[in-house]
């Protein structure tokens, strides 16, 4: 019987879990998008831990000791270990490769780097959180104190830790698009127009006012991993670990077969 090695992975988007497989990392994103009916239909970001990662939350060793061959010899596609409340028990020292896969299950790696920008302070940005929560959210913080605030600034919509991304929207050309229209638009999907004029006026008119949701519920689903801005952050607290975007040029030369693919 063919041995695999095994692997720990957290998927992200659409679901938040911690995952025993044999599969490679491209393997397992393609399996998820269109290897199997059962799994779901679209874009998936997961990331993959260290193997030697435990916590008494997560019944890791039990799990991998199951997660074998099957008996014609083909790998153990997926051994769920958690499907609640993963992230907040997984360290951020633990998270190793970030992975971006497209609808035809095409599998971008992304390594973290030290996040080192120096950001224009009380710019307006657009956050989408991804998990634990996945609101839309508009905010006056920069990346670091926006994640230090859901984690440690907030109970009433925070979390111990989040993964969240940015949406790269210009929010001067929705503001000219729509000047002197009864009518607005935005373009962005199920997004309400007049709601994100709203948090955006709110928070240039109140400056003590430092985020708005726009809306409950994600836009991931529904955009194009080309409108994302910069890459993507996992927050806990003053810890920040950053997995940023290739570049377009990097894209094109070494990840043709992914970017080709993305929608």
């Amino acid at each position: 019987m063919s041995e695999y090695p095994k692997h720990l992975y957290m998927t992200l988007f659409p679901t938040n879990a911690l995952i025993a497989s044999q599969l490679e990392p491209d393997k397992f994103g393609e399996h998820y998008t269109i290897g199997s009916a059962k799994h779901f239909s679209g874009k998936v970001i997961f990331a993959e831990i260290d193997i030697n990662y435990r916590n008494d939350y997560f019944d890791i060793d039990e799990y991998l000791e199951q997660c074998n061959p099957h008996t014609d010899g083909s790998p153990k596609k997926t051994k769920y270990i958690a499907s609640y409340n993963v992230l907040e028990y997984v360290d951020l020292d633990a998270i190793k490769t970030l992975f971006l896969c497209t609808t035809n299950g095409k599998v971008l790696p992304i390594e973290s780097k030290d996040y080192t920008a120096v950001n224009e302070p009380g710019l307006i940005r657009i956050y989408q959180e991804i998990t634990p929560l996945d609101n839309l959210v508009a905010s006056t913080k920069d990346q670091r104190e926006f994640g230090r605030f859901i984690t440690t600034g907030t109970k009433s919509k925070g979390a111990p830790k989040i993964c969240f991304t940015q949406v790269d929207f210009d929010i001067q050309r929705f503001f000219d698009m729509n000047k002197n229209k009864e009518i607005f638009q935005i373009e962005l999907p199920d997004v309400n127009p007049y709601r994100f004029y709203d948090c955006i006026m709110e928070l240039i008119d109140k400056p003590e006012k430092l985020n708005k949701t726009i809306s409950l519920g994600g836009l991931l689903g529904d955009i194009s991993y080309k409108f994302l801005r910069h890459g993507f952050w996992f927050a806990k607290g003053e810890k920040l670990k950053f997995f940023p975007m290739p570049s377009e040029a990097e894209l094109e030369d070494k990840y043709f077969y992914w970017w080709k693919f993305v929608r």
